[in-house]
């Protein structure tokens, strides 16, 4: 293959990318260790983390008409730099307070590369969903990274030295990007970014029969996501009775299946459709969930990472459904109001998987998101075999 520029941009997206999610995911590792120093509630830290979830998906749609207004290579620059700078920040922290604000700013200025650096895939290639596949590859590739390492040097050096690689890996992808991504060209340099804020043109965006639709999936798609990565090492050591050091080893293998599968899934998703390929996604998914609670043995353990990990790359297929759906003038924003909504939502993945979890087990919890991914695949084959126009 020859190199091209396009490979050149796709290549540094996944790199920024991985340097965003990297950053977020090395504070969970430490966080007994923040909870010593700052003698302060695990409950504590966790409303702080999750200010930086809601803070990384609230920030999606604002960054969309910022990267219409100014260009997305600007952007993704101020995402990677911005995350640099807040990683230190909650490293140096002095106090619990600077530390919960600084780990909210991290939320959001990482938010502000993924719909940015998706319409510029978009601008780039026409084979999208590929695109956009190898572009998302990027966050299991940090989630299979990060907290290894982070759990390292925190164990060695302390959890300020850990939670600061977000800092080492984002300095040279912003110094790559910088040099080797040319200037882009905004969509609308003239338009008040205050007129993409009206609530009528929201409104009827996310209104559209189809993009309400793939909204409607994605929120089912994302509860799921959040689950998992914030409960599966722990719904093997409670319910399947692993270690910790298994679990934490299976946890890793299923951030490796995610990362080969973002490609695939995105790869199908061009050449057989966005339906089929996020259809696939969810009956995978939902056969995988059953296997984790109800099958016997290992092998049923292996079988059901492989499952939950294609199932969890539902976004190569279905979001680039939603970038079919808009203009190249509503790509920007459009894209990121619909990764605002369906983001927000879905990430009370993890508070609903843990009340569920609480009140009825693991197993009902985990046979819960196979119940979700279920309606998935029925909406989806309906739509298709009855003709529904979603």
């Amino acid at each position: 293959m020859n190199w091209r520029y396009r490979h050149t941009v796709l290549t540094l997206c996944t790199l920024a990318f991985f340097a965003t999610m990297a950053a977020r995911l090395a504070i969970s590792p430490v966080v007994p260790a923040i909870v010593e120093e700052f003698q302060v509630s695990n409950a504590v830290v966790g409303v702080a983390l999750t200010g930086l979830w809601m803070a990384y998906f609230l920030s999606q749609f604002p960054s969309g008409i910022a990267g219409d207004r100014f260009g997305e290579r600007r952007i993704i620059l101020i995402a990677v730099g911005g995350t640099a700078i807040t990683s230190l920040l909650i490293a140096v922290a002095p106090a619990f307070p600077v530390f919960v604000l600084a780990t909210i700013a991290l939320g959001f200025v990482a938010g502000l590369h993924y719909t940015v650096a998706t319409t510029l895939l978009s601008r780039t290639y026409d084979d999208i969903g590929t695109a956009i596949g190898v572009h998302n590859g990027g966050a299991p590739l940090a989630g299979l990274l990060a907290p290894v390492l982070a759990a390292w040097i925190g164990t060695t050096y302390g959890w300020r030295p850990a939670v600061a690689i977000g800092t080492l890996f984002a300095v040279p992808v912003f110094v790559l990007f910088a040099r080797r991504v040319r200037p882009t060209e905004p969509l609308r340099p003239d338009e008040p970014m205050a007129d993409r804020l009206e609530v009528g043109p929201i409104a009827e965006l996310l209104s559209r029969r189809k993009i309400a639709f793939t909204v409607v999936l994605s929120v089912l798609f994302a509860f799921a996501w959040q689950a998992v990565a914030s409960f599966l090492p722990t719904f093997l050591v409670e319910h399947r009775e692993y270690s910790a050091t298994v679990a934490g080893a299976i946890f890793s293998a299923y951030f490796v299946v995610q990362g080969v599968a973002q490609i695939g899934v995105g790869a199908a998703s061009d050449r057989y459709g966005r339906q089929v390929s996020s259809a696939g996604c969810a009956l995978v998914g939902t056969v995988g969930f059953v296997l984790f609670v109800a099958g016997d043995g290992i092998p049923s353990v292996v079988a059901a990472v492989v499952l939950v990990g294609i199932a969890m790359s539902w976004g190569a297929a279905l979001l680039p459904r939603a970038i079919d759906l808009l203009s190249e003038a509503e790509r920007g924003a459009g894209f990121g109001l619909v990764r605002t909504v369906y983001g927000v939502v879905g990430a009370l993945g993890s508070v609903g998987t843990g009340l569920v979890a609480d009140l009825l087990g693991w197993g009902a919890a985990f046979l819960t998101l196979a119940g979700l991914l279920a309606v998935v695949f029925l909406a989806l084959a309906a739509n298709r075999i009855f003709a529904l126009g979603y």
